[in-house]
């Protein structure tokens, strides 16, 4: 046992070499936890090397094998821990077969990491790592009222627009929902917004691809934006923590620091950073005007990091690890 570190008990965090899961497994391991991270190959040492270098990793951390559409792969790793942080996803990308291939791997993943869960009588709560996504694709919502976790996205307007990644969260967040109720777990989600920070793996995961586009002058990806709300890696993995620790805590609670128009971003980014070819204008998708209410989040004690920390530490990062020139 590391020294000076208070032992907090054992949890599992699904899809443990995932962008967000890696800072969380980080944040768990300083805190104390024994972390049973699930992987596709536990072999795989290059896309696994940033995990192992991790304060407390060799002392508190476990590698194991699990596959999303494997119904049982998650029983070991989930037996014996007290939470589990289900934060394994499809990615977010283009599918010649959605439904093959983001929406089905979302919510028959998310049941498999559930029938395990329930199989467990040691588990206290599970935290689903969701996303705002699952609140603001709609178009019925009065813009002069924050969104809050009471809204959730229309299954018929995602369907229609073909926003893939909104439908599969939405539809994973609604069966974990129905699983747990029917089935007694304690469930907590939390629901971040447009996750920016530094990236403890060497791959980029798409997320933050986009914002390296973004700051090397390319909008194609980043233009689908609109007005997006945006989070501190950081503070995302500690409000995970923070729901689980917290006995008080239940439901939904939104994740965002900022929502900001496309242009905006642009001109802080521009402003703090004019070494960067960081497009001054896009063009404008008609995307309706919301904020979001974070309230519930902050009743819990938590304070967000601003959007300069969150582009300052993920630039920093960038620069790091080679894919930007020093600034």
């Amino acid at each position: 046992m590391d020294e000076q570190v208070e032992f907090k008990g054992k949890v599992c965090v699904t899809g443990a070499s995932g962008f967000l899961a890696s800072w969380l497994v980080k944040r768990l391991l300083l805190s104390g936890y024994c972390v049973i991270g699930t992987v596709r190959d536990p072999a795989n040492e290059k896309k696994l090397a940033h995990l192992l270098r991790l304060e407390g990793a060799r002392e508190r951390l476990r590698l194991v094998k699990a596959d999303l559409m494997e119904a049982g792969s998650f029983d070991d790793a989930i037996m014996g821990c007290h939470g589990v942080f289900h934060t394994a996803s499809p990615v977010h990308k283009a599918s010649s077969d959605p439904k093959a291939e983001i929406l089905e791997p979302a919510i028959e993943g998310t049941l498999n990491v559930l029938r395990s869960c329930k199989k467990n009588p040691s588990l206290r709560r599970v935290v689903l790592t969701s996303s705002s996504s699952t609140v603001r694709a709609r178009d019925d919502f009065d813009p002069n009222v924050p969104l809050d976790e009471t809204s959730w996205s229309s299954v018929e307007l995602c369907e229609r627009l073909q926003i893939w990644y909104a439908l599969s969260k939405t539809l994973a967040e609604r069966a974990a929902w129905e699983f747990c109720n029917k089935n007694g777990i304690d469930l907590v989600t939390i629901l971040p917004s447009f996750v920016v920070g530094p990236s403890l793996p060497p791959d980029l995961c798409s997320t933050a691809s986009d914002v390296l586009g973004l700051l090397k002058g390319e909008t194609e990806r980043f233009q689908w934006h609109g007005r997006m709300g945006y989070v501190h890696i950081d503070d995302v993995a500690l409000s995970h923590i923070l729901v689980y620790e917290d006995e008080t805590a239940n439901g939904r609670y939104l994740c965002s620091s900022t929502v900001v128009d496309n242009d905006e971003l642009a001109l802080l980014l521009k402003a703090r950073y004019p070494s960067l070819p960081i497009p001054k204008r896009f063009e404008q998708l008609k995307r309706p005007y919301y904020e979001f209410n974070t309230s519930k989040l902050k009743s819990l004690g938590f304070k967000f990091k601003s959007i300069q920390d969150m582009f300052d530490d993920c630039i920093a990062s960038l620069v790091k690890q080679g894919h930007l020139p020093s600034v």
